[in-house]
């Protein structure tokens, strides 16, 4: 059974989640993988982009801070999936060597209107640097199992 529902996301802070250490090949392999920009494949490339240096995908941060999430708490809600991202914006680049936080609000927090079994949770998440730099920002909701649905599903 999962030990969180709908009713147990009220609105504010729900947790800092963390840190992740990311390392230079890392950002290679994720890159060489799914985006072969040259800004985070190569040093000498990278030095002439406009980030100055070595830096993560945009999407593999994304990636990262979905893992937080799901360690964090995503993996012990009733969650049955998200209908999309709402907001998310790359405020920073991440480098080698960085160790990503990440703090999760819950903005809101309301019952489904057309499945009364379920609950849609608005969460923002900020990822940080360790030095506390704001590397991105999503607002993204979710769909949970309300209590009864939740214990009803266990019972079956």
């Amino acid at each position: 059974m999962k030990s969180l529902v709908f009713e147990d996301f009220k609105p504010g802070p729900l947790g800092r989640f963390g840190p992740r250490h990311v390392t230079a090949e890392e950002i290679r392999a994720f890159a060489t993988e799914f985006d072969p920009q040259p800004m985070h494949l190569d040093e000498e490339a990278a030095s002439r982009s406009l980030l100055k240096g070595l830096a993560g995908s945009g999407w593999h941060l994304c990636s990262i801070i979905m893992r937080m999430m799901f360690d964090g708490f995503i993996g012990r809600t009733a969650s049955l999936g998200s209908p999309g991202v709402n907001d998310l914006r790359w405020l920073a680049p991440f480098r080698p060597g960085d160790d990503i936080t990440l703090d999760v609000e819950v903005m809101e927090a309301r019952a489904s209107r057309s499945r009364p079994t379920t609950g849609i949770v608005t969460l923002k998440a900020v990822a940080r640097n360790a030095s506390g730099l704001a590397l991105c920002e999503m607002v993204s909701p979710i769909i949970v199992r309300r209590r009864d649905e939740a214990a009803t599903d266990v019972a079956r």
